[in-house]
C-alpha cells in the first residue's frame, strides 16, 4: 500500500536518514524498531507530512505521494499517535479530537444566512462513540487539563481512529499505558489491520511487537538494517540487529546491603487522589510501586516531593521531617525526582542540553556566585556520555533530540545531583534496549552505593526484575507489600486489581 524508497533527511550537518526503505502492506502490522536516535521519529515526521524529504519517494497504492504539510497526510488516509500528546489543555476531549474539522449544523438557509455553528452534541456523540470503540470510559466535555499521560495517549487514539485512516502510524503508543489499555488498543489495532489498513507500530517493548506485527524492520543510525517477517527472528536477534553488539542482561540487579530508613511515608493522604499511605525505604534499597494507570502512584510521589500538597500525614528523610509543598526544601534535603512527563514537568525545552542537564545544581558548579559555560559544559558531556545520549551539540536547544535521549537527560539532570532518595516515575519510559539496560545498571550501582530508590513502574518485567520490595497500589490505597523473593506478575496483578486484599486493610496482604 505505501512504500518509501531512497528516503533522506538532514538537519543541517546531522544526517537522520540516509537511504531508507520500507513498505508497508494492507492487512499487515509492521513493526519499526531502532535504538533512540535510530532515525524512526523523523521517518514518522515525514510519514505524517511534518517534514519532506530531502531524497527518496514514496508511493501510496502505486501512486507518486508528495505530503507538503499534515493536512495532505491526512487526506491521503495516513493518521499518526505520536510517542507525546499535544491537546490544547484548555479544551475538552471532544473539542480536541475534532480540533479543525468539528461538525456542522444547520447548514441550510436561516433567514437568508448560512448557519455553522459547531454541533456540540454531535460532537459529543462521535466521541462518545469512538472511546465506545476503544473499550475506555471518558466523558467527552471533560478539560484536557490534569488528564494523566494515559488519558492523554488515549485522546490521541480517538483522534487517529476519527480519521478512517488506511495507514496508522503508532510511535510508542502504549508508553504510558497498563497492560489492560495495551490490550485495548491492540484490540483496535487488529481490527483495523483485519480490515484491511496498514499499521506501522513503533515501540521498545519487543513483548507487543511480536504479539501485534507480522513484519519487523530495524534501523541503526539513520539507516535501513533489514526486513523480515517476525516469526522468523528471536529477541536476541533483533537487539543485536538494533545496537550492533550482544547486550548484556537487561535487569543487571546486584545484591545491596539494606541500611538505616533513609524515606519514611506516614499516613500520607490527599482527598480524591490517595488514602493512608505508608512504607519505608532504606538506604540501598529499590522498591517499586505498581499499580494499574491511575492507581494514584504519581500523586504519591509528587506529594513526597513537594510538588503537590497532602491533607494529612507526614514525609521523613533520615528521620526528619520535611515541610510540605516545598520542592527546594525536598532538594536540599537530598531528594530528586525523575518525572513521568519529561516535556511537561522534566525540561524546558527551548533551553539547551547542557543547560537543562545542569539545572538543578547550577549553584554547585558557580564560583563567587558567577556560573561559567566552561563548568555547565564538562558537566553535561560527562553524563551525556555515560548516558550515550546523542545529540549533535549540547549547545543545541533540547527540543531537538528525540523522545528517548530527552529522558536520558532527565535522568542525567538528577543523577548528577548525587541524591540520597532516588525517584523515577517511568524511568525507561520511550528507551531503547541497549540503553534500558545501562538505565537498570544505574540505578543497581546507585542502591549499591547507599543511595534509596524508589521507583514507579508500569513494566511487569522492570518491576520484578529490578526491585527489593513491591509495593502495589489500589485506587489510592496500598494493597500489598511483597518482597523480591514472592514477587510474582500474578501476585502483582491481582493486588493492583484489589484482588490481592481487601483494599483496606494494611501492606502486606500478598495474594497467594
Amino acid at each position: 500500500m505505501l512504500v518509501l524508497e531512497g528516503v533522506s533527511k538532514s538537519f543541517g550537518a546531522v544526517a537522520a536518514l540516509r537511504d531508507v526503505r520500507l513498505e508497508l502492506r494492507a492487512g499487515e502490522a509492521h513493526a519499526l524498531v531502532g535504538e533512540n536516535g535510530a532515525g524512526k521519529s523523523t521517518l514518522v515526521k515525514i510519514l505524517a507530512g511534518a517534514h519532506a524529504p530531502d531524497t527518496g519517494t514514496i508511493t501510496l497504492d502505486g501512486r507518486p505521494l508528495v505530503l507538503h504539510n499534515p493536512a495532505d497526510a491526512r487526506a491521503a488516509g495516513i493518521a499518526v499517535i505520536y510517542q507525546e500528546p499535544t491537546l490544547f489543555a484548555d479544551l475538552s476531549v471532544a473539542e480536541n479530537i475534532f480540533m479543525g474539522r468539528q461538525p456542522l449544523r444547520g447548514r441550510g438557509p436561516l433567514d437568508g444566512r448560512i448557519d455553522r455553528r459547531i454541533d456540540t452534541a454531535e460532537m459529543r456523540r462521535r466521541a462518545a462513540e469512538l472511546f465506545a470503540r476503544l473499550g475506555v470510559q471518558m466523558d467527552p466535555d471533560r478539560p484536557a487539563r490534569g488528564l494523566s499521560i494515559a488519558d492523554q495517549q488515549l485522546v490521541e487514539i480517538a483522534k487517529a481512529l476519527s480519521f478512517d485512516a488506511r495507514v496508522l502510524v503508532m510511535d510508542e503508543p502504549t508508553a504510558a499505558l497498563s497492560g489492560v489499555e495495551v490490550e485495548r488498543l491492540f484490540s483496535v489495532a487488529r481490527s483495523l489491520r483485519d480490515s484491511g489498513a496498514a499499521v506501522l507500530f513503533i515501540s521498545h517493548r519487543f513483548d507487543e511487537v511480536f504479539a501485534l506485527c507480522q513484519r519487523i524492520t530495524v534501523m541503526r543510525d539513520g539507516q535501513w538494517v533489514s526486513t523480515d517477517a517476525a516469526a522468523g527472528l528471536t529477541v536476541e536477534e533483533v537487539v543485536r540487529r538494533m545496537v550492533g553488539r550482544e547486550v548484556s542482561t537487561l535487569f543487571p540487579k546486584e545484591d545491596a546491603e539494606l541500611g538505616e530508613a533513609r524515606l519514611e511515608v506516614r499516613g500520607l493522604t490527599r482527598r480524591g487522589a490517595f488514602a493512608d499511605v505508608s512504607f519505608t525505604v532504606h538506604s540501598g534499597e529499590i522498591v517499586a510501586l505498581a499499580g494499574l494507570v491511575g492507581a494514584g502512584r504519581s500523586e504519591v510521589i509528587r506529594a513526597i516531593f513537594g510538588v503537590d500538597r497532602y491533607d494529612a500525614g507526614e514525609v521523613l528523610v533520615d528521620g526528619r521531617p520535611l515541610r510540605r509543598g516545598s520542592t527546594a526544601v525536598a532538594i536540599g534535603a537530598g531528594l530528586a525526582l525523575v518525572p513521568e512527563d519529561r516535556r511537561q514537568q522534566g525540561l524546558v525545552m527551548e533551553l539547551s542540553v547542557e543547560r537543562n542537564a545542569t539545572l538543578p545544581r547550577r549553584w554547585s558548579l558557580a564560583a563567587l556566585g558567577l556560573l561559567f559555560g566552561g563548568a555547565e559544559r564538562r558537566s553535561a558531556r560527562d553524563w551525556a556520555q555515560r548516558l550515550r545520549v546523542k545529540a549533535a551539540r549540547l549547545g543545541d536547544p533540547v527540543s531537538t533530540l528525540s523522545g528517548g535521549n530527552q529522558q536520558k537527560v532527565v535522568l542525567a539532570k538528577w543523577l548528577a545531583t548525587a541524591p540520597r532518595v532516588l525517584i523515577v516515575d517511568e524511568p525507561t519510559r520511550g528507551i531503547d534496549v541497549g540503553t534500558k539496560a545501562e538505565v537498570h545498571r544505574l540505578l543497581s550501582t546507585l542502591a549499591k552505593e547507599g543511595v534509596a530508590v524508589l521507583m514507579v513502574s508500569s513494566e511487569l518485567p522492570e518491576v520484578l526484575g529490578m526491585a527489593d520490595r513491591v509495593l502495589v497500589m489500589h485506587e489510592g490505597r496500598l494493597t500489598a507489600d511483597i518482597p523480591r523473593t514472592t514477587a510474582d506478575e500474578e501476585s502483582v496483578m491481582l493486588a493492583a486489581t484489589g484482588q490481592g486484599s481487601s483494599g483496606q486493610g494494611s501492606p502486606g496482604q500478598v495474594a497467594r
